[in-house]
């Protein structure tokens, strides 16, 4: 596997990850692989429901910050969250904005009364 340019530890700035981060499709994506650990780029974005030219530009942004790790396996790309790099860093971070965003979901809607 060949792993994307992505910013060593020590150059993840706070800044770019909470610009990252600020945007609800970006958080989405976090807040898959955070619950599977490994994602593959294209599955990731049909599940997103967004177009794949959308996707790969939250993909580039989120691996630019410091937030997520893209790896390439002949045509396909993983992500995984940079958990480590990103609790050495800025502790306690993810996990509080992973907290939130489950907090802040919208409920399933409610099926209609017949």
């Amino acid at each position: 596997m060949r792993l994307l340019p992505q910013p060593a530890t020590e150059n993840i700035q706070l800044t770019e990850v909470l610009r990252a981060l600020s945007d609800p499709v970006r958080l989405e994506i976090v807040a898959r692989l955070a619950a599977a650990g490994q994602m593959n780029c294209t599955v990731a974005g049909d599940a997103l429901g967004v177009h794949k030219s959308t996707a790969s530009h939250h993909y580039r942004i989120l691996r630019e910050a410091g937030v997520v790790r893209t790896e390439q396996d002949g045509r396909l790309k993983y992500m995984s969250l940079r958990h480590e790099d990103l609790e050495s860093r800025f502790p306690g971070l993810l996990p509080a904005i992973l907290t939130a965003t489950t907090l802040h979901r919208a409920p399933p809607p409610r099926p209609k009364a017949r």
